[in-house]
């Protein structure tokens, strides 16, 4: 494992951490490669499990983010249940 200077690393707020966990339901669904083993593969329960807990982050953040952080919020857990119920009935 090599070391990663700081200052290569993108900047640590909320939007951030939305977009890296719904990067992981991509992951698990197989629309993005896996960073560690440069591989698609699908694990569905992986993606609802990730899924669900944006929509826990959503309800235990309710009434305390920005507007914009909102925003970013809703739109992952829109744009991501679409996306597993399209794979989920592809499949």
């Amino acid at each position: 494992m090599s070391a990663v200077d700081d200052s290569e690393l993108p900047a640590i707020d909320f939007a951030t951490f939305v977009l890296s966990l719904s990067h992981s339901v991509l992951v698990h669904l197989g629309d993005a490669e896996d960073p560690s083993t440069h591989t698609r593969s699908r694990d569905l329960p992986m993606a609802r499990q990730t899924l669900h807990l944006l929509g826990l982050l959503q309800e235990k953040t309710r009434g305390n983010l920005t507007g914009d952080e909102e925003r970013v919020l809703d739109q992952a857990l829109i744009d991501l249940k679409l996306r597993l119920a399209e794979v989920e009935q592809a499949e």
